[in-house]
């Protein structure tokens, strides 16, 4: 679920989903937090409190978010327990304004395990050049992280290779990798959102007839494509030798996780991102709209293993077509350290304005 509010803690919508829904964990971002503390009287309790007028807006924020994220560490606990630690996680963010500071990066995310003090807590830490060491030594920390702003699947080979040697480092210090929990989280829905900006741009001036016809098969494709492909190098990567040494100390696979699901083109099926990319060893985060929709009329079916010989034909042909996919993912990152901080900026602006601290 990709979403988080104080009332659907307290007021058992939590514990409902995970009953009746099979809702495996939860993650939260700044947006979602900056939304549930303007949306209502629901944190008035820690906003109004004496202490809050004591801290700046970023310590009122944790505070409403580090107690969120341990109640709802603590309604997973069960689906924890059930699945052996594979399932049951909350995702907490570091601060997006760190996503090109290796070092703060590594402090923060430290001592936001520390304060959550719960085992199915996940960190958030994005794929950024200076984000990738901090992974590295987190998970070697034995911290669970996950990984997020991915889009190109270099990237996503680099974070699965400080996966594999963190936990590499921790066996031969003789440390326990049997806990250690890690996703990494492929931002879908934008890559759509940009390729078919760019698709419909070039089709506006193309005269060529089979040119058009190429921009036109590609369309809404790509995503889903790049995320196929993905997956087939996650198969690779946690099915041989290296990884099966692993395995054998306890280790569990860093899983894929499919983030920004909810569809953005009205042209689209309302649930495509989650019909599309079903597998195992996988966990798509839904914000509620979406959830609702697929709870609705959703259809299930191991979509991610099915035509992977089209996919890889879609992101040929999108090469063909003169869009490069490198610049598109590297200034889909770019763009989502932009976003987030600006989002983080908006939360901290929020959450001073209700607590009437300083920002």
């Amino acid at each position: 679920m990709d979403y988080i509010r104080r009332d659907l803690l307290t007021g058992g919508g939590l514990k409902k989903m995970i009953e009746q829904d099979g809702l495996r964990g939860q993650t939260s971002n700044p947006t979602i937090f900056e939304k549930a503390i303007t949306g209502g009287q629901f944190y008035s309790d820690i906003t109004d409190s004496p202490e809050a007028k004591k801290l700046d807006a970023k310590g009122v924020y944790e505070k409403i978010a580090i107690r969120d994220v341990q109640d709802a560490t603590d309604i997973f606990k069960g689906v924890y327990a059930e699945t052996k630690g594979r399932d049951g996680y909350v995702s907490l963010e570091v601060s997006p304004l760190l996503a090109n500071n290796t070092q703060g990066t590594i402090e923060e995310a430290r001592r936001l395990w520390k304060s959550v003090s719960r085992p199915n807590v996940m960190i958030k830490v994005p794929a950024t050049p200076a984000g990738i060491p901090a992974i590295r030594q987190l998970l070697e920390d034995g911290i669970n992280i996950n990984i997020t702003l991915l889009f190109a699947q270099s990237a996503y080979e680099q974070v699965a290779e400080a996966f594999l040697s963190a936990l590499e480092a921790r066996a031969k210090k003789g440390e326990d990798i049997s806990k250690i929990a890690s996703v990494a989280s492929f931002f879908v829905s934008r890559i759509d959102t940009l390729i078919d900006g760019q698709i419909e741009e070039q089709l506006k001036t193309e005269r060529d007839g089979s040119k058009k016809a190429l921009l036109q098969s590609i369309e809404g494709k790509v995503a889903i494509a790049n995320a196929k492909l993905t997956y087939k190098k996650y198969q690779e990567l946690f099915g041989g030798a290296r990884w099966k040494a692993l395995a054998a100390k306890g280790a569990q696979t860093q899983r894929l996780l499919w983030a920004s699901t909810s569809t953005k083109n009205p042209k689209y099926r309302d649930v495509l991102y989650v019909e599309e990319l079903i597998g195992a060893d996988t966990v798509d985060t839904i914000p509620p709209a979406t959830f609702d929709a697929f709870r609705d009329h959703g259809k299930l079916r191991k979509s991610l293993t099915e035509n992977v010989d089209a996919a890889a034909k879609t992101m040929s042909d999108l090469e063909k077509a003169g869009i490069s996919m490198k610049e598109a993912t590297d200034k889909l990152v770019v763009d989502g350290v932009k976003l987030f901080a600006e989002a983080f900026d908006k939360l901290l602006e929020a959450t001073g304005k209700t607590a009437g601290v300083h920002a």
